[in-house]
């Protein structure tokens, strides 16, 4: 019997897959913090094949980026089961080179729900769990900030039961974009080992993908903070700041249809 799933468990009908049928749509809301760290940690954390930028690109720019997700398939059928739905994740985005070709590429990030987990498996994040939360904007009452000049947001981040980053961002008011770090299609290696363990990958691929149908909300900037801390099962101190750009707030939605495998290693 053919068995049917994306990708498993698979099943005759393929309904208790972790992931609906492509395509996904997303909406949420990005908290960005763009800052500077030292370029030679960054080039620590790309693989063979890829480097970072020249020094008069900007090579050391950094986005911490908070996201509060809901997300769904054609269907729509996890929005009226929210739990299938909504999801947050923290992740840090650097810019690289490869053949000759500028992207952004996720090197950590962490999410709060298994089917995000699994889903960014099959695009290439790094994806791992954790504990994330962020401030949400309010329209009325008093129990949030206003997207409006002195708007204040909290953004934190956990895992293995350690504080992982924390950050805060604070509006000065509208600005043209939410930073340039994360604006260009997205560079990831799919990886993973086959059965015998014996360091040869079964799947080792370079991917590139972009979201499609993007539709953007208006953009606040200002200033922000953020600070990393140490873990015994992390690296994020290879991304310690250095100097702060600015924070970023924007309402984003997007479609993920599918992506393009660059090469097979």
């Amino acid at each position: 019997m053919k068995v049917r799933g994306l990708p498993f468990p698979r099943t005759a009908d393929g309904g208790s897959s972790i992931l609906p049928p492509l395509p996904w749509h997303y909406s949420g809301d990005l908290l960005t913090v763009e800052y500077r760290t030292n370029p030679e940690n960054i080039a620590k954390l790309l693989p063979e094949g890829v480097s970072i930028l020249n020094a008069d690109e900007d090579p050391g720019a950094v986005a911490f980026i908070w996201a509060d997700w809901q997300s769904c398939g054609d269907d729509g059928v996890e929005l009226l089961d929210p739990i299938r739905s909504q999801y947050k994740e923290a992740f840090a985005v650097v810019r690289c080179r490869y053949e000759g070709k500028i992207y952004s590429r996720c090197v950590f990030i962490w999410v709060d729900k298994d089917f995000a987990l699994v889903r960014g498996y099959l695009q290439g994040y790094p994806k791992k769990l954790g504990s994330i939360h962020q401030t949400r904007p309010i329209t009325v009452g008093s129990a949030g900030p206003r997207l409006e000049k002195g708007g204040k947001f909290g953004m934190t981040l956990a895992a293995g039961d350690r504080r992982l980053a924390q950050g805060t961002i604070t509006l000065d008011g509208p600005a043209e974009s939410n930073g340039f770090v994360n604006g260009h299609a997205m560079l990831h290696h799919r990886w993973f080992p086959r059965i015998e363990l014996d360091g040869v990958d079964s799947l080792s691929e370079v991917v590139t993908m972009a979201g499609i149908n993007l539709e953007l909300g208006p953009v606040y900037g200002g200033r922000a903070s953020l600070e990393l801390f140490d873990s015994p099962s992390e690296e994020l101190h290879l991304l310690q700041p250095e100097e702060i750009i600015g924070g970023y707030f924007r309402t984003v939605g997007t479609t993920f249809n599918g992506g393009t495998t660059l090469a097979h290693e």
